[in-house]
């Protein structure tokens, strides 16, 4: 994908919004991410979540690129999810990494067994 550097999985975003000293570093860098629109609807779809949220989420999301869901994305998320044993949105998220080269930057070790997939694993 032109221009961005790293792909980030739904708990990223959560630590940038909390401030979590784990994206300290990483935020201080001038990195451009892309995400799934699954992270999306993650975010968002939260039960009884607040204006303020949603605003703060709405404005996160505006830094990045949301990458939606085609044939591609949807053959190889099936094939990882068949190898793995892994989560529809996980699946999902390594898919759209996997299609477009980029490394995927999670705190979930669930991903570190999708050999397909460059993962960068913060503590």
């Amino acid at each position: 994908m032109n221009g961005i550097d790293f792909f980030v999985d739904t708990n990223v975003l959560i630590y940038i919004m909390e401030g979590h000293r784990v994206v300290s570093d990483i935020s201080k860098y001038s990195f451009s991410y892309g995400i799934s629109i699954i992270s999306e609807i993650e975010l968002l779809g939260k039960k009884n979540i607040s204006q303020h949220e949603i605003d703060v989420i709405r404005s996160l999301l505006n830094d990045c690129e949301i990458i939606g869901l085609n044939d591609t994305i949807k053959e190889i998320a099936i094939s990882l999810k068949q190898k793995y044993s892994i989560k529809i949105p996980d699946a999902i998220i390594a898919a759209t990494a996997k299609n477009f080269g980029l490394p995927l930057i999670t705190a979930d070790k669930d991903f570190e067994k999708i050999e397909e997939v460059d993962i960068i694993l913060l503590d």
